[in-house]
C-alpha cells in the first residue's frame, strides 16, 4: 500500500458495503437485477424467463428454493463440460465442503466473479483498521493456517477435475490482491499435499511455525477450531503459545456459531488481547462479516440476495437497560412465512436462502437469528433442536443473547 492513502483505498473498498447496510431494500433490488442479467445468459436461467423478470415477486414464481440436492444434478453436468448450463465463464477450480450432504462432500465450481466478490471477506479487517486507525497491521503478515486447493482429482466423463476447499482456492488465486502478504503461501502448503489425518495438519503445523516464527504476525484469519488446534500443536511441539510469538491484533474466523461466546475465552487464552470479527460465509460464497465490536455479522447486501423461509422462535432480544437496542433473551413469537433478509424483526429466525452469481435461490441449510438491525448471527445447520443447543450455549457463556 505504499505511495498510497491507505484510509481511502480502504475506504473505497468499504464503501459499498456500508452504503448498502443503510439502505437494504434498494441494494437487494439492484443486486437482483444484476443476477438476473447473469443467469439470463446461462441456460437454466433462460428456461425460467431470467430476462424478462423484474420484480422479487416475479422471481419467486419464476425460480423455485432449490437444496444443494435439487442442483446436484446439474451441477454434474457443469463438471462433465455443460458450463452454459449454470455458469457465464469456466469454473477457476471447484470447491468441495468439509461437512456432508447426504454422505457426500457438495461440489460447488468457483468462478473469476466468484474469487472477486470473496475479496469483500476482508471487510471485517478492512473497517477495524480504518475504525482504530491501526495501519501498522499491513506492516506484518496474515497466519495461514487454510485448507489445501488442491485435494485430488474426481473422474467426470473423459476428463479429470481438480477440486480442493475454498478458503485455500480464494488464498491461491486472490491473496496477491489483498493488502496483506500470508505467511505460508497457499503453494507451499498445496505441496505437502491434501490429507486430513493428524499427521497431515501437523505438517501443515510444523510449516506455518518455521516459516512465521520470525514474522509479525498481524492477522490469523481462517477457521477456529483449526486456529485453536494449530496454538495446541505449538504449546505441545515447541512449548510456546501464539501470544509467546507474536502480538497479534486481530483474528477474522469462521466456519462455526458460537466464536464471540464459546470460543472467544479459548481463542484470547491462546493468542492474547487480539481483537475477534466473525466471517460468516460458507463454500458457496462469503455472506457477511462482523462490522464492530457488537459481536454479530452484518450482511454483504451489495454482493448477495437474502431471503429467509422463518419460523416460530422461542427467542426475542429484549431492551437492555445500557442500550436502547434489543439485546437479552426473552419469550416471544415470530411467524411463519417467506421474506427478505432485511425485513426480519429482532429474536425471529429462518432458514437462509440466498441467491449467488452461480446458484439461484439455493437454501444453504443454516439457521439465522435476527437481532436489531443490521446484525444476524448464524446459529447452526437447520435443524429442529438448533434453537435448543444455541439457548443452552447462550447460557452457559452467560451471553444470554446479548450482542
Amino acid at each position: 500500500m505504499a505511495g498510497n492513502d491507505p484510509q481511502a483505498m480502504l475506504n473505497a473498498l468499504l464503501q459499498p458495503w456500508h452504503e448498502a447496510v443503510d439502505d437494504p431494500a434498494k441494494a437487494q433490488q439492484e443486486v437482483l437485477q444484476r443476477l438476473l442479467e447473469s443467469y439470463a445468459q446461462t441456460d437454466y436461467g433462460a428456461q425460467r424467463g431470467a430476462a424478462q423478470i423484474e420484480t422479487v415477486e416475479d422471481y419467486r414464481r419464476a425460480f423455485p428454493v432449490a437444496t444443494y440436492e435439487d442442483y446436484r444434478p446439474l451441477i454434474q453436468q457443469v463438471m462433465a463440460g455443460e458450463v452454459n448450463l449454470l455458469l457465464t465463464e469456466e469454473p477457476v477450480s471447484w470447491a468441495i465442503t468439509r461437512g456432508t450432504t447426504k454422505g457426500e462432500s457438495k461440489f460447488i465450481p468457483m468462478t473469476p466473479t466468484d474469487l472477486r466478490m470473496r475479496i469483500n471477506a476482508g471487510r471485517a479487517m478492512m473497517n477495524h483498521v480504518v475504525n482504530s486507525g491501526r495501519y501498522d497491521l499491513f506492516e506484518g503478515v496474515n497466519l495461514n493456517l487454510n485448507f489445501p486447493s488442491v485435494v485430488g482429482t474426481v473422474r467426470v466423463g473423459e476428463r479429470d477435475v481438480e477440486y480442493g476447499y475454498s478458503s485455500g482456492i480464494y488464498v491461491k488465486y486472490v491473496s496477491a490482491f489483498t493488502p496483506i502478504r500470508s505467511v505460508p503461501t497457499q503453494e507451499e502448503i498445496d505441496a505437502l499435499g491434501g490429507g486430513k489425518t493428524t499427521r497431515d495438519w501437523e505438517a501443515r503445523f510444523e510449516l506455518a511455525y518455521e516459516k512465521c516464527k520470525d514474522e509479525n504476525v498481524t492477522l490469523v484469519g481462517g477457521v477456529a477450531p483449526t486456529a485453536i488446534r494449530f496454538a495446541h500443536y505449538l504449546r505441545r511441539a515447541h512449548g510456546v503459545y501464539p501470544k509467546d510469538l507474536w502480538q497479534t491484533q486481530i483474528m477474522t474466523l469462521g466456519s462455526v456459531p458460537g466464536i464471540n461466546t464459546r470460543y472467544q475465552p479459548a481463542l484470547k487464552a491462546l493468542y492474547g488481547p487480539a481483537a475477534i470479527r466473525e466471517i460468516y460465509g460458507a463454500t458457496e460464497g462469503m455472506f457477511g462479516q462482523q462490522r464492530d465490536e457488537r459481536r454479530a455479522w452484518v450482511p454483504n447486501y451489495d454482493l448477495f440476495f437474502f431471503e429467509v423461509e422463518t419460523r416460530p422462535s422461542a427467542m426475542r432480544p429484549s431492551v437492555s437497560p445500557f442500550d436502547s437496542a434489543q439485546d437479552g433473551l426473552r419469550t416471544g413469537r415470530a411467524g411463519r412465512g417467506l421474506k427478505m433478509l432485511h425485513e426480519m424483526r429482532p429474536g425471529e429466525m429462518g432458514s437462509l436462502i440466498v441467491s449467488t452469481p452461480i446458484l439461484a435461490r439455493y437454501k444453504i441449510g443454516d439457521l439465522i437469528l435476527a437481532f436489531r438491525p443490521p446484525y444476524f448471527r448464524c446459529i447452526g445447520r437447520d435443524r429442529w433442536w438448533t434453537p435448543w443447543r444455541y439457548a443452552w450455549d447462550e447460557f452457559n457463556t452467560f451471553n444470554l443473547g446479548r450482542l
